[in-house]
């Protein structure tokens, strides 16, 4: 397969997957080229990501590794078979990477759940909204940076409105339902939209209100996708230079710890509405 300039972040997970199977076998990488007949430079290409592998070469490699989780083999072969393009590909070239990499993992997830704390979460809010919270960011963007990014957000939301939706879980900090990125009239109509989504069965919104009792909880961001296999699943954290895609083991347990921690304090779903229509009269 020929050699990629700048794989995707499913193509790198795909890469990484397998060297943690080669690791876990306790093979180096020159042993297992070895067992697959391929030169050493190959297996480093395919754990790097930079060259793709069919799935009857995956297959072996996940024998020579002895593998026995099928449904994970199964889940890696259909990434090595995805040919996928989206139309976040539109965008290439004309956003930053990241951007097209979460429209791509939200694309192939099988859940996906937000916790915020200052903003509205990205795929529930208005084009108004989104403008207004990306005018925010330093340095200014141009119009035209601007606007590529409200419409990518805007797109977005087919996962939640396309004819096969994913199942999505939200929890609000009532900060974020109070914060005016814009006016008064822009964040009516976002709490508006927030709570047209939350009448959807497949979208659970939960609000922690400021008067909660004991909740000491987290303060930071976090977003979970779902992948065909509990092992795939993908988290995204905050980081000084933008998005981190978080697929450790140990962190992701963490980090589906502290979002049960959260659900379970916040509202339920029928009192967080009510909670909303309070907060949207009062605008």
């Amino acid at each position: 397969m020929p050699t990629r300039r700048e794989p995707t972040a499913r193509q790198l997970r795909l890469a990484v997957e397998l060297r943690r199977l080669r690791e876990a076998a306790g093979l180096s990488s020159r042993e297992a080229a070895a067992l697959l007949g391929v030169s050493n430079v190959q297996i480093s290409q395919i754990e790097t990501g930079l060259s793709g592998v069919s799935e009857q070469r995956l297959r072996r490699l996940a024998s020579n590794y002895c593998c026995t989780d099928n449904e994970l083999i199964d889940a890696l072969a259909v990434m090595a078979n995805d040919r996928t393009k989206g139309w976040w590909e539109a965008y290439k070239w004309q956003l930053p990477t990241s951007f097209l990499d979460l429209a791509e993992l939200e694309h192939h997830a099988t859940y996906r759940r937000d916790v915020e704390f200052l903003y509205i979460p990205g795929l529930l809010q208005t084009e108004d909204y989104a403008r207004a919270a990306f005018s925010s960011r330093i340095p200014e963007l141009p119009d035209e940076d601007l606007e590529l990014r409200v419409r990518h957000r805007m797109q977005r939301r087919v996962i939640l409105e396309g004819p096969t939706p994913v199942p999505y879980e939200a929890v609000i900090h009532e900060a974020a339902l109070r914060i005016k990125v814009s006016d008064s009239a822009v964040l009516r109509t976002q709490l508006t939209r927030v709570l047209e989504f939350s009448e959807a069965d497949h979208v659970t919104v939960r609000v922690i209100p400021f008067d909660l009792n004991g909740f000491g909880g987290t303060w930071t961001s976090m977003m979970l996708a779902g992948g065909a296999v509990p092992r795939l699943d993908t988290a995204l954290g905050d980081a000084p230079h933008g998005a981190d895609f978080i697929d450790s083991e140990a962190q992701l347990n963490v980090l589906r710890t502290l979002f049960r921690r959260v659900e379970a304090v916040a509202l339920d779903p029928a009192r967080s509405r009510d909670f909303m229509h309070g907060l949207a009269k009062e605008l």
